[in-house]
């Protein structure tokens, strides 16, 4: 009788540390999914930084684009004032910030364009400079996208997988969306000078 009374303690000892060890590696891949989804917020926070000095620079070269400009600005403004708790989130929450970041990118898409009017400008090395740690920062905000993906893939496998899923469930892991192409990412953008 005390053999088998032995034989249950380990087993259960055995259920208990994997138990255990299961809600501590979903805990870390949760963090984890947050902080690549900060880094992504990092990112596209750079770019939004970089945005008031390029259109300072092209102010200076083409003041009656004004509306360019503005168009930038409201685009900047709307979209850092969007934010999105890692705790939360959502398909519907990414994707309304995503939309933010599109018209963004889209505004300055105008304003890179205007600036094949004004060759002084192109020639600027301030704007150059600007130019090019934008295309910089559009390179991180794709890499940082691509290792949010990844992250919330390896914790979504995780949480769905037999039997982590049922502690999963007990402990209330839920699925963490991923970051989609918007609508239409697949046609190339028209540009016209």
């Amino acid at each position: 009788m005390k053999k088998s009374v032995i034989i249950l303690i380990a087993v259960i000892a055995v259920i208990a540390i994997w138990a255990v060890s299961s809600y501590n590696g979903m805990v870390s891949m949760e963090e984890n999914v947050s902080n690549q989804w900060a880094n992504v917020e990092t990112q596209y926070q750079r770019r939004s930084d970089l945005i008031p000095n390029l259109v300072n620079t092209v102010k200076g070269y083409a003041s009656h684009e004004k509306e360019t400009l503005e168009g930038v600005i409201a685009a900047r403004s709307q979209a850092t004032q969007m934010k999105v708790d890692p705790s939360n989130l959502t398909p519907e929450a990414i994707a309304k910030y995503q939309k933010a970041q599109g018209e963004i990118g889209a505004a300055l898409g105008k304003l890179l364009a205007i600036t094949e009017n004004y060759p002084d400008l192109k020639a600027n090395q301030n704007f150059l400079e600007l130019q090019a740690q934008l295309e910089g920062t559009e390179n991180r905000i794709n890499v940082a996208r691509k290792n949010f993906n990844d992250a919330a893939k390896e914790y979504n496998t995780a949480i769905r997988r037999f039997p982590k899923n049922i502690f999963a469930g007990m402990f209330g892991f839920e699925k963490r969306p991923y970051f989609e192409a918007e609508d239409g990412a697949e046609k190339a953008p028209k540009v016209e000078f």
